[in-house]
């Protein structure tokens, strides 16, 4: 039995060890989508609902919302 979970135990560790890759280029992949100046902005102009949509699904979801509420006013803006 002891032999058995010594050979186990790196194989598990290696599948670990992808499994986690794979989710740390996900995490990085999502991290670097947000720049330093679209939390400024979000932070300085997010009302209540944008704080919880934040909350709820995270910084992906928030911005899209911020984004898009925020779309109109840029388009206004250009125009007069």
């Amino acid at each position: 039995m002891a032999a058995f979970l010594v050979l186990l135990f790196p194989l598990l560790l290696m599948v670990f060890a992808l499994l986690m890759s794979r989710v740390e280029d996900r995490l990085r992949v999502a991290t670097t989508t947000v720049t330093e100046n679209e939390v400024e902005e979000f932070f300085d102009q997010a009302g209540p609902d944008d704080v919880n949509v934040l909350i709820r699904e995270g910084w992906a979801g928030a911005l899209d919302r911020f984004r898009l509420r925020r779309r109109p006013r840029a388009r206004r803006a250009r125009r007069g």
